[in-house]
């Protein structure tokens, strides 16, 4: 093999690669559970997160949260036992609900997409996601704030 189609050949692989790794992660479901209105925001239990599938210590990513009461859904992320981000799925750009693949929020309208934190990513939305506070509340229940924006 000559150093060309080395090369060629390389490329192509990592091309690839990287396509197949895209396709890969947006296979990962999202997880939907209903949240428990109190007076003030939402309760969810944090074994929610965990994944019976693999045993031990695995847990998903993000749970998207659902209450017929809430115009739109919350993304709720878990980035640690005590570290939780919660996103109001609602584009900021025109208003439609969001999709979740992974750790970015994509708007079916318009291509907008956020981060995991609620950050614009890519427009044409030019603010972040409405994001509220989440009180852990002895390892037994997440409380999501509604009263107050993070």
């Amino acid at each position: 093999m000559n150093r060309r189609d080395f090369i060629t050949k390389t490329c192509t692989a990592c091309i690839a690669a990287g396509f197949l790794g895209g396709i890969i992660s947006s296979c990962n479901t999202s997880r939907y559970i209903a949240g428990l209105l109190v007076k003030d925001g939402l309760v969810v239990d944090p074994a929610n997160f965990r994944n019976g599938k693999k045993g031990g210590d695995h847990f998903h990513p993000y749970l998207v949260v659902r209450n017929s009461a809430l115009k739109f859904p919350i993304c709720l992320y878990r980035f640690s036992r005590t570290q939780y981000v919660a996103l109001w799925m609602q584009c900021t750009h025109q208003g439609a609900e969001l999709q979740v693949f992974g750790d970015s929020l994509q708007c079916p309208a318009h291509g907008s997409e956020f981060d995991n934190r609620g950050s614009v990513s890519s427009g044409p939305a030019n603010r972040q996601l409405l994001n509220f506070p989440v009180i852990v509340q002895d390892d037994a229940q997440l409380f999501i704030d509604l009263r107050k924006k993070a």
